[in-house]
């Protein structure tokens, strides 16, 4: 479920493609996303993802809100695709702009992305053991260290793709957005059907 979260698109994909299509580098901004989600991991694994995982009323809470919040952005999503607007020229202002500008930007993507969020808070103490050989924060970090990873390949491919694909073919991300926007919905009422059978059993 963590690899589908990722390969949703969301504000972190609308950024990367937006670097793909507007600047000479994805590097910066891949590396601002990345970094904020590494923050998330990190306050997770002292803590938050904890604390959750030990109060399960607080995880069916949370594992509702998303859902709700998922079946949200796919019905918006699904009734207003969003279009890519390519910049006519890749460089000028968008090449001035400093390193650590979009590596701030590209952190405060993704460190207030609710898809992030979801994943690392809600999802990640599910796959966690209590009575495990390793800590709970350990378990935590390691969990958010593969989500980390699989973000930084799936996020590359989405930024050099947007360059390559959407540059030519604009009309290509209607389709991805309605596939987008449907997965969105079937995610949410997983989510919930997999909270109420863990209720129905405990």
């Amino acid at each position: 479920m963590m690899t589908l979260m990722v390969l949703l698109p969301g504000p972190d994909w609308a950024y990367l493609i937006a670097a793909g299509t507007t600047e000479r580098a994805i590097l910066p901004s891949l590396a601002g996303i990345l970094v904020g989600y590494l923050a998330v991991v990190a306050a997770v694994a002292v803590g938050v993802g904890a604390a959750v995982a030990a109060l399960p009323w607080v995880l069916v809470v949370l594992t509702l809100s998303a859902a709700a919040y998922l079946t949200y952005l796919g019905v918006q999503v699904l009734r207003k695709p969003p279009v890519v607007a390519v910049a006519a020229d890749a460089g000028g202002h968008g090449a001035s702009v400093r390193f650590w500008m979009r590596l701030a930007q590209g952190a405060g993507v993704s460190g207030l992305n609710p898809k992030g969020l979801l994943v690392l808070v809600v999802l990640l103490p599910q796959f966690t053991d209590a009575s495990g050989a390793w800590p709970m924060p350990v378990q935590l970090a390691v969990l958010g260290l593969i989500f980390v990873a699989s973000c930084a390949l799936v996020y590359s491919l989405v930024g050099l793709g947007a360059r390559t694909v959407l540059r030519v073919r604009p009309s290509a991300m209607r389709i991805v957005s309605r596939v987008s926007g449907a997965a969105m919905i079937v995610l949410a009422g997983a989510l919930v059907i997999e909270q109420v059978s863990h209720l129905a059993t405990t």
